[in-house]
């Protein structure tokens, strides 16, 4: 039995069919990219951005593609701030990553409209993101050597 086209890591069905034969059933395969939506919302004030999967899938790769030069904008800034640091505490600095926290929370609750549950996936992902950067500057701290006063 053939596996193509199925979710990579996923696991090939147990029976006969070919996984584009399941997907012709509501089964396991990848949606069609190119053709026209399948559902729809119910909420009448909903708009769509986008008129096809593989359109949003672009706008999704072009976001990507800024965060990630965000996200690398923010680690020269984490990392130009450990020369400001005196100790492995104040590299940690736990008030200031309570203060990051509940900021972007709270600029994602003012987003929540658009997609439920986003300050609990804004926080979570910060939390993540920050003890990332914490690491990496506890690392980078080791590299400096106090300015003699």
């Amino acid at each position: 039995m053939s596996v193509v086209g199925l979710v990579p890591g996923a696991k090939a069905p147990s029976g006969g069919s070919e996984p584009h034969e399941m997907g012709e059933r509501g089964g396991h395969c990848e949606p069609d990219t190119s053709g026209a939506p399948v559902r729809r919302f119910t909420d009448p004030a909903y708009q769509p951005v986008a008129t096809t999967l593989g359109e949003l899938r672009q706008r999704i790769d072009a976001l990507d593609t800024q965060i990630v030069a965000l996200l690398a904008e923010r680690a020269r800034c984490v990392r130009d701030a450990t020369r400001f640091k005196q100790d492995a505490f104040q590299v940690a600095a736990p008030a200031r990553q309570q203060q990051v926290f509940d900021r972007v929370r709270a600029l994602a609750a003012a987003q929540e409209a658009a997609f439920p549950g986003l300050p609990d996936i804004v926080e979570s992902t910060y939390r993540t993101l920050v003890a990332g950067y914490v690491a990496a500057e506890g690392n980078l701290f080791q590299e400096t050597e106090r300015i003699a006063p």
